[in-house]
């Protein structure tokens, strides 16, 4: 219901979080607040949310928002990306991220010191699965010989890879592997416009172009939308609240009337 019901709503994409699980120690502060909201323990497992509604719509894209490459296994979740853009025909965001909850990435095996570099080979690991039909990594923390693995992504060479978070590595990050960024702009220690214009001359000295920039969780005011169109974002998402079904078809209502009238005036 959820996808058919944004879709026809006119928004280009549908975005799921994931946590596999909160430690009950709760020893990791929440970034957004002294209070971890429940959703954040009660979601579905995003690959199987986006699998369902992929079934039920034709032309709306579907972003994790973010996966957290450093609880899963690269081989497993280069299948279950490459499966999903089959699926889709195509409409896949890879939304990647190191997380912030150390004891969920230790109850997965992963030492929250090295996520980062962890996840980085990951995601190279997965490029090389994705894009080769006989596929081997040889990294510090991944490693494998040849092997096959299909289907292969529908979108070439792979999904886009947008890389969450705004540390002091991130931008690093984005231009070594990704394909855009998706800050969540609430929690920028800096003016967005900045951190734009500070990414973008990163990926010029790398020899890259403009790189892209989703905007996780905009506040839905109009002159937000505007600032953020004028700074070059290329997407705002919007959070949608975990509501019974008819609270939520009314938030999307409210959601695609600003979007329109925005639209309406000019902004793409």
């Amino acid at each position: 219901t959820l996808g058919r019901a944004v879709e026809e709503r006119g928004f280009d994409s549908l975005f799921f979080p994931e946590h596999t699980h909160i430690p009950t120690s709760r020893r990791s502060p929440w970034p957004g607040g002294p209070e971890l909201p429940k959703e954040y323990y009660h979601t579905h497992d995003l690959f199987v949310a986006l699998a369902a509604a992929a079934a039920v719509t034709e032309k709306l894209l579907l972003g994790t928002g973010i996966c957290l490459v450093v609880e899963r296994d690269p081989v497993t979740l280069a299948k279950e990306v490459a499966s999903l853009d089959f699926i889709s025909g195509g409409r896949v965001i890879f939304g990647v991220g190191g997380g912030w909850n150390r004891e969920e990435m230790e109850n997965h095996g992963t030492d929250p010191r090295i996520r980062f570099p962890l996840m980085g080979e990951r995601i190279m690991a997965m490029k090389q699965i994705w894009t080769k039909d006989e596929a081997e990594y040889h990294g510090k923390y991944v490693n494998f010989e040849p092997i096959w693995s299909w289907p292969k992504p529908v979108q070439k060479p792979h999904p886009p890879i947008y890389v969450g978070g705004d540390g002091p590595g991130t931008f690093k990050r984005v231009v070594e592997y990704g394909d855009g960024w998706l800050p969540i702009a609430a929690r920028s220690q800096a003016p967005l416009a900045d951190r734009i214009r500070r990414l973008n001359e990163m990926a010029e000295r790398a020899g890259r172009g403009r790189i892209p920039v989703t905007v996780y969780g905009t506040q839905p005011r109009e002159e937000v939308i505007a600032h953020y169109a004028d700074i070059g974002v290329e997407r705002c998402t919007f959070w949608l609240p975990p509501v019974p079904e008819d609270e939520a078809i009314a938030h999307l209502d409210r959601t695609a009337e600003l979007a329109g009238s925005f639209a309406k005036a000019g902004a793409s």
